[in-house]
């Protein structure tokens, strides 16, 4: 073939192929935001939809023993909730405030008793499938979707274990959790008489009460405080603050003495932090840099170890507890480079 003759053919291939990009462009589906972003990937809506309905739908197969969910729940939970589910030092307890005659009638009584000193996640959770959810995709707070759905299964089965809602020997799957549903001490405390749950109301002529006009009826204009104690009265028993939950609705205020005029105010690690490695590994969900979360401020961390790195690095590896209060801290699976990065800037950021 001559040369010429060459170039025509090569010239015609490109041409075809042009055209293939041109219809591969024009078979697209048009953006609904021109301009903004793109259309998700299967791979990555699958990725985020793990949501699982009160009728169980989503729910993926497997199972867990109660035994294996206390392995579990003592190595990834109590830190936080308990050996037993009924800490409060973090979050509200899970466990407690439910009878044998609940689980009979579907209704927790105590949520009735105004004497009752608190709310359990057992006494106000109507559907197991919220539980499930939860766990799966939030839990364990430093490490959220690191369990398998098998091992959400042997969570969630101690927590009915706790409750008194499971035996012992029990094993909880998806063959078996709507049995489990009809056991729920508060299955029977919830409506489902509104648009946001799956029915025939759903997606027709009922809408969703976002304006809240079910909840603002007869409601008290606003509230007073009629009495408080006595500024020399009010840090008798240490800081409240620092006694009661760190996080949620019962945080106690702050009874700590006032700071006099011109002292100085705690001081943040001096070198740059690395914020990126802090919070890609959610050490700041537990650490403030000059206030104490559930654990010590970064602050006083770099005040108490000053130039350790390797004792850093080792706390942060291999966890630890009894230095700094009650809740320990469980082993971060960090990768080392990180882990060094964090310790060094501690070690390093100590001040006078």
């Amino acid at each position: 073939m001559s040369s010429s003759a060459n170039r025509i053919v090569l010239r015609a291939l490109l041409a075809l192929a042009g055209c293939g990009v041109c219809i591969a462009t024009w078979a697209q589906p048009k953006a609904a935001y021109p301009g903004i972003g793109r259309d998700a990937t299967p791979k990555e809506v699958a990725a985020w939809d793990i949501d699982v309905r009160p009728d169980f739908k989503g729910l993926p197969k497997g199972s867990g023993s109660v035994a294996r969910g206390q392995d579990l729940w003592e190595s990834k939970c109590a830190s936080c909730h308990g050996v037993f589910g009924e800490s409060n030092q973090v979050f509200s307890p899970i466990v407690g405030g439910t009878t044998a005659e609940d689980i009979k009638t579907g209704h927790v009584a105590r949520l009735k008793d105004p004497a009752f000193p608190g709310r359990t996640t057992l006494m106000k959770v109507a559907s197991l499938s919220t539980v499930w959810d939860y766990v799966y995709r939030a839990m364990p707070w430093n490490q959220p979707k690191s369990l398998t759905p098998d091992d959400v299964f042997a969570v969630t089965a101690y927590m009915l274990n706790l409750g008194g809602i499971v035996p012992d020997d029990f094993t909880l799957s998806d063959r078996n959790i709507r049995e489990v549903q009809a056991r729920m001490p508060n299955r029977d405390g919830t409506t489902t008489a509104h648009a946001m749950w799956p029915g025939n109301e759903f997606g027709r002529a009922a809408k969703p009460d976002v304006a809240a006009v079910a909840c603002m009826r007869d409601c008290v204009p606003a509230t007073q405080t009629v009495s408080q104690l006595p500024p020399h009265a009010r840090g008798s028993h240490g800081n409240l603050a620092e006694q009661n939950r760190l996080v949620g609705p019962q945080r106690g205020i702050d009874t700590a003495p006032a700071a006099k005029a011109g002292a100085p105010a705690a001081a943040a690690p001096a070198s740059k932090a690395p914020l990126a490695v802090l919070e890609k590994n959610s050490c700041v969900a537990c650490h403030g840099m000059t206030q104490k979360l559930v654990g010590p401020a970064f602050s006083d961390i770099a005040k108490k170890y000053p130039g350790q790195v390797d004792h850093l690095l080792e706390k942060i590896k291999s966890g630890g507890g009894g230095v700094w209060g009650a809740i320990p801290m469980p082993p971060q699976t960090i990768g080392d480079d990180d882990a060094r990065a964090v310790a060094r800037w501690l070690a390093e950021s100590a001040g006078p």
